[in-house]
């Protein structure tokens, strides 16, 4: 506190003439972060190393198409917008409660016609003789009040709401850094839902050729009914599989275009599959250090600013129980004639402090302060669980991304060697030496073995996402729509 809660009745005067801020003054809160994160990636195409974060990660993947996404992104999402519009409120806000701690003044002239009553007040006493029962009143007053703010009520809550601007600002960022997330897992996905189409049309093509061959190995009697049945089925079950990945392909180049408040279609021709699409695995990532971790992260940072807005609002209830000066002043002139309305003898004022002094409030002061108590110790708890949370994430992150790269090397063993024994198949087959069963087989391997090679590199970045994410890297791309936001100061 920056003075005591109780005031000897001999440092009175003293406190009136200067002021005091009663309540708790807001301490940023220590964070005991680990020396350095899990064991980092080993042997795999794309490590981790512990320099500065980089806030440009999308661009380690090299691909100038989700590039201009991000950059469309900052001005044009919705989720934003509304972000933007929360600070501003929160400015406001804070305008607001500042204005309280300032001298305000205000005018108002009045003119009024009255009639009196001969039945009414005026029948009780003698009128002078020839006195009107109508006649006309001009006034003209300025008023002047300033709270005094003596035990800091004001500025506790000027200060809550500072806080609670900072609060607004990192949730923005936090929104940001969601919203760019979510933008690029999608751009991932829908380039591997694209590539899972090209692979299956590809399969569905051999498929065809295999349909035709064994038919004409029917015709000729050197193929069985079997021999063609499975050939069809093959076809047709690659064949059934492309319905739901143009539907997926559909959903996300939409989810794509309402991120950036486009109309669904409408990214269509922009976002189709091209070669080179697909995503490269990068080939290190930069992860800072533990101990920068609670100053980049803005979930953490707005964890902060929300315990400062509740370690603020206990200052306030303090203050609430210590007495309250507010001078008051006004001055101007009141006259029956327009005549007078600026003469010296029409002249009127009033001044003087008023006093408040909380008496008896049914236990609303107590009831407060233990609201706002329990508001700050929840916030601290709330906090911590934030700074924890945060680590928990950055942990599961590097091993979710270290364990997809490993898994790409089996993946991408797997492919070749299916393909090496549907060469080998189709080649006896031809031979005649196998039925079409183990084409077939081969063929069904094959396919999927490609498929899961694709995915897994489509996993591979995704868990990249999650790491920046993670790291709470990348909301700077959205920080300038904040900087050239007009402020405001009437």
């Amino acid at each position: 506190m920056k003075c005591a809660a109780r005031i000897a009745a001999t440092a009175l005067t003293t406190t009136l003439l200067t002021g005091c801020t009663l309540g708790p003054d807001f301490r940023r809160p220590d964070v005991i972060a680990p020396t350095h994160y899990g064991q980092e990636p080993q042997d795999v195409a794309g490590g981790t190393y512990g320099g500065p974060v980089d806030i440009a990660w999308w661009k380690l993947f090299h691909d100038d198409e989700l590039n201009r996404l991000i950059d469309r992104l900052a001005v044009q999402n919705i989720d934003l917008q509304r972000g933007m519009q929360r600070i501003e409120e929160a400015r406001s806000q804070t305008r607001i409660a500042a204005a309280q701690g300032l001298p305000n003044m205000n005018w108002a002239g009045s003119y009024t016609r009255t009639h009196q009553s001969s039945t009414g007040f005026i029948s009780l006493v003698q009128p002078r003789s020839g006195a009107p029962n109508e006649y006309d009143f001009f006034q003209n007053t300025l008023g002047a009040s300033w709270d005094l703010d003596l035990f800091g009520q004001i500025r506790r809550a000027v200060e809550a709401q500072h806080a609670t601007q900072e609060a607004a600002i990192e949730a923005r960022h936090g929104l940001a850094l969601s919203t760019l997330a979510t933008l690029v897992n999608s751009y991932m996905q829908l380039r591997g839902v694209q590539d899972q189409i090209a692979i299956t049309e590809r399969h569905l093509s051999v498929s065809d050729h295999d349909v035709s061959l064994v038919e004409a190995r029917f015709g000729n009697g050197a193929a069985t009914t079997l021999d063609l049945a499975q050939a069809r089925t093959e076809q047709a079950n690659t064949a059934s599989t492309l319905p739901n990945l143009r539907n997926a392909e559909s959903a996300l180049i939409n989810a794509i275009g309402l991120l950036l408040d486009e109309p669904p279609r409408s990214l269509a021709i922009e976002l189709a599959r091209h070669e080179g699409s697909m995503p490269i695995v990068v080939p290190a990532a930069p992860i800072g250090l533990p101990s920068s971790l609670a100053r980049r992260r803005p979930d953490i940072r707005e964890a902060e600013a929300r315990l400062h807005v509740a370690t603020a609002g206990v200052g306030v209830a303090i203050a609430a129980f210590y007495p309250d000066i507010t001078l008051t002043g006004q001055m101007g002139t009141q006259t029956l004639s327009a005549a007078n309305f600026f003469s010296l003898p029409s002249r009127q004022f009033a001044t003087g402090p008023t006093l408040s002094v909380p008496l008896f409030e049914g236990g609303r002061l107590r009831g407060t302060l233990a609201l706002r108590k329990a508001e700050q110790k929840d916030a601290a708890l709330a906090f911590h669980q934030t700074v924890m949370t945060a680590w928990n994430e950055v942990d599961n992150a590097l091993t979710a991304y270290a364990q997809a790269q490993k898994r790409l090397v089996q993946t991408e063993i797997a492919w070749q060697e299916s393909r090496k024994a549907v060469s080998i198949a189709q080649q006896q087959y031809r031979e005649g030496a196998v039925d079409f069963l183990q084409v077939d087989t081969a063929e069904s391997a094959a396919l999927e073995a490609e498929a899961n090679f694709s995915a897994n590199r489509i996993q591979i970045a995704t868990s990249f996402v999650s790491l920046y994410r993670a790291l709470g890297g990348g909301w700077e791309y959205a920080a300038f729509t904040e900087k050239n936001a007009p402020t405001g100061s009437n």
